[in-house]
C-alpha cells in the first residue's frame, strides 16, 4: 500500500496514526447494529476532519483505527472528536449503552507510521476482524 503525500500550501506530509481504544469496563457491546453504526460514525468524523480511514477493525470490546491525517491535527484532538461524537450518538441511539457510566475509557493507544510500516499495520488490523 503505497500512499500519496499530502501537498498543502506550506507543507508536504505523510502522517499515519494507529489508534486503539476500549469500551468502558471492557463490555462486549460493539456487535450487530451497534458495530455497524459505529463504523459509519467513525468514517463520518474522520472525513469531517479531512483525514482518511486506511483500516478499521471493530472488535466486541475495542477498536483499531488506522488513519492518514493532515500534519496540523494532534492525535489527542482526533481521539477527542472520534470518541466524543461516537459515544454521544451511540448512547442516544442505543439506550442499552446508558447502563455504562461512559461509552469509552479515557485512555487510548496511538502510534505513528510512515510508508514502510503502514502496510504492516494495515495487515495487522485487517487480521483482527478474521477470527
Amino acid at each position: 500500500m503505497k500512499q500519496e503525500y499530502r501537498h498543502l500550501h506550506t507543507s508536504v506530509s505523510l502522517v499515519n496514526y494507529h489508534f486503539c481504544w476500549i469500551v468502558r469496563r471492557r463490555r462486549k457491546v460493539l456487535t450487530g447494529s451497534i458495530k455497524q453504526r459505529l463504523d459509519l460514525l467513525i468514517h463520518d468524523v474522520v472525513r469531517e476532519l479531512n483525514c482518511e480511514v486506511l483500516s478499521l477493525a471493530i472488535e466486541p470490546e475495542h477498536v483499531h483505527l488506522f488513519i492518514n491525517s493532515p500534519p496540523d491535527i494532534a492525535p489527542s484532538k482526533l481521539m477527542h472528536r472520534i470518541k466524543g461524537r461516537t459515544a454521544r450518538f451511540l448512547r442516544k441511539e442505543f439506550p442499552e449503552l446508558m447502563k455504562l457510566p461512559s461509552m469509552w475509557t479515557r485512555a487510548y493507544f496511538v502510534s505513528t507510521a510512515g510508508n514502510v510500516a503502514s502496510s504492516t499495520i494495515q495487515k495487522y488490523i485487517e487480521a483482527q476482524g478474521k477470527d
